[in-house]
């Protein structure tokens, strides 16, 4: 089991067609893609039945906190998936996951199994205990290009064809899900702890892009809370 801890600022933008491809054109100028270069993303979040976690989200608190079980790609039994608790507290990201096999992390979640100790499977265990009877709620789909600059923590990325389900809640169906937007709009996310570039501020500046609070998740459940009413 590896454990991860990752602490940075986040901003995110809405970009139509044409507007993503220009940046990411420019943004290949000044950056390398990462590790997991070209990925699908499945983010399935865990949620109490009455969505206590994303309600509490989407009410804007100065502190928040989610848990999720994040795949690049689809899943099986023996894929590697993560297992992380993300908070945010005074617009400072943190991320602290474990790495395990997808069976391992289902059955973790479904029943009393016990995770390898550590720093943070304690802390995984101990939301989990707290809010009890969490279950998979919703589960986020999206192509996602990634990028990073050489010598510094700033990475951005770029998340095409969002998508969601809220049923096969699962990693390894398929990567099938509804479209979150109408227009194909992609979501672009500078993740940083310091100052960004000047070559990156001149380009928001200039092409007048603004960023923007958005929620994947919480803006899933609110179309199917619409649609649904999901909480009574």
């Amino acid at each position: 089991m590896t454990s991860l801890v990752f602490k940075r600022v986040e901003y995110k933008y809405l970009l139509n067609h044409d507007e993503y491809l220009n940046m990411l054109s420019y943004v290949k100028e000044h950056m390398k893609e990462d590790r997991f270069g070209e990925s699908t993303i499945q983010s399935l979040y865990y949620d109490t039945p009455d969505y206590l976690l994303i309600r509490r989200s989407l009410e804007k608190p100065v502190y928040k906190e989610k848990l999720r079980l994040r795949s690049y790609n689809l899943a099986n039994e023996s894929s590697s998936v993560f297992l992380e608790i993300k908070k945010k507290s005074q617009g400072v990201v943190y991320k602290r996951r474990i790495t395990l096999k997808e069976n391992e992390a289902v059955a973790f979640m479904q029943g009393d199994e016990k995770l390898p100790s550590s720093q943070i499977a304690n802390e995984i265990s101990y939301f989990k205990k707290y809010y009890g009877m969490l279950r998979p709620a919703m589960l986020l789909l999206y192509d996602r290009s990634a990028f990073f600059e050489e010598g510094t923590d700033l990475r951005i990325t770029f998340d095409r064809n969002i998508r969601y389900r809220n049923k096969d809640l699962n990693l390894h169906t398929s990567l099938d899900g509804i479209p979150l937007f109408d227009n194909g709009e992609v979501m672009v996310e500078i993740k940083a702890t310091g100052a960004f570039p000047m070559w990156l501020v001149d380009y928001l500046s200039k092409n007048k892009i603004r960023k923007t609070s958005f929620s994947k998740y919480g803006t899933a459940y609110t179309r199917e809370y619409k649609k649904q009413k999901l909480v009574a």
